[in-house]
């Protein structure tokens, strides 16, 4: 009997909770995310959005949505304590055949968009 192999959206959903809230550090994630993504996670980090002092933060949930063929946009309720949250990433599928995060969200302040977007 096969062992089922995590989804992409598991693995990167506790390596994002891991770096969003200290336990790893964000340039962990820069072979893991193209485009704007690594920046945007920089700045979350930075403000420390899943820090606690009491529980270590885990994924309760994920649920996700594929819009195209190797194109998945997920979100997750993150826990700590009797704190709830939730994050949101898309991750795409490139030509060496990996996942890559390519944005992440949570809630509360967004970092700011370069002007030529």
């Amino acid at each position: 009997m096969a062992i089922p192999q995590p989804l992409p959206t598991d693995l990167f959903a506790d390596l994002l909770v891991a770096v969003l809230s200290g336990h790893r550090p964000v340039h962990s994630m820069l072979r893991h995310t193209r485009g704007r993504a690594y920046d945007e996670l920089a700045w979350l980090a930075e403000r420390g959005p899943l820090r606690t002092r009491g529980a270590r933060p885990v994924v309760r949930d994920i649920g996700y949505y594929e819009p195209r063929p190797g194109a998945i946009e997920a979100f997750a309720r993150v826990g700590a304590g009797d704190r709830l949250r939730a994050m949101a990433f898309r991750l795409e599928l490139g030509r060496d055949r990996r996942w890559r995060c390519t944005a992440v969200e949570l809630g509360g302040p967004r970092p700011p968009r370069p002007e030529a977007d």
